[in-house]
C-alpha cells in the first residue's frame, strides 16, 4: 500500500450472497453453513472494479470450485448435489461479462474432484483468465493454466 498509493486491494466473501469485507477484518471473519454463490461474487467484484479509475483490474478468487447458489427473480436458488447446469451457465455468463469488461479472473482451485475442475477449466477459458490447481493436502504442488497464453505447467 505504500509502495503503490494507487493501488487497492478488496476482499470478497461469496456464500448464499457476496459481501465485502474490510481487509482489516478478515481475521475475524467466520465461515458458516453457506452454499456458494460464485456468481454473486462475481458481480460484486464487478461492481467495485467499476468504481476504481485505474485501466488494470483483476479479480483473484480462491474457491473449492463448486457454484451450488443463485439469486433468481429475489429469491435464492440453491443446489449442493453435483453441479446444477442453471447455476453453473449463469456463473460461466458473469465470467464472459468479466472477459468483455477487460477483467481477468485468476482462480485458485483448492480441490480435486474432476468435475470441479472441468468447471474451473470452463470459466477460465471463457473468461481467458488463469486457474492454479492445488490438492488441499498439497498446497505446495500446483498446476497452473494460463488461459491467456494456452499453456499449461506443474509446479512442486
Amino acid at each position: 500500500m505504500t509502495k503503490y498509493p494507487k493501488d487497492t486491494i478488496d476482499v470478497v466473501l461469496f456464500g448464499d450472497e457476496a459481501t465485502e469485507v474490510p481487509i482489516s477484518e478478515i481475521p475475524y471473519v467466520k465461515v458458516g453453513p453457506f452454499h456458494t454463490n460464485t456468481k454473486a461474487g462475481l458481480e460484486l467484484a464487478q461492481r467495485i472494479l467499476r468504481r476504481r479509475k485505474h485501466n488494470n483490474k483483476q479479480i483473484f478468487m480462491i474457491t473449492d470450485g463448486k457454484p451450488s447458489a443463485l439469486f433468481e427473480n429475489g429469491h435464492l436458488y440453491t443446489n449442493s448435489f453435483g453441479l446444477d447446469m442453471k447455476i453453473v451457465n449463469r456463473t460461466l455468463e458473469e465470467a464472459d461479462r468479466c472477459r468483455r469488461a477487460g477483467i481477468p479472473i485468476t482462480t485458485f482451485m483448492l480441490a480435486t474432484d474432476p468435475m470441479l475442475v472441468n468447471f474451473v477449466e470452463q470459466l477460465g477459458q471463457i473468461n481467458r483468465g488463469r486457474a492454479f490447481y492445488a490438492s488441499p493436502d498439497r498446497l505446495g504442488e500446483y498446476i497452473l493454466a494460463d488461459y491467456i497464453r494456452n499453456r499449461r505447467k506443474f509446479v512442486h
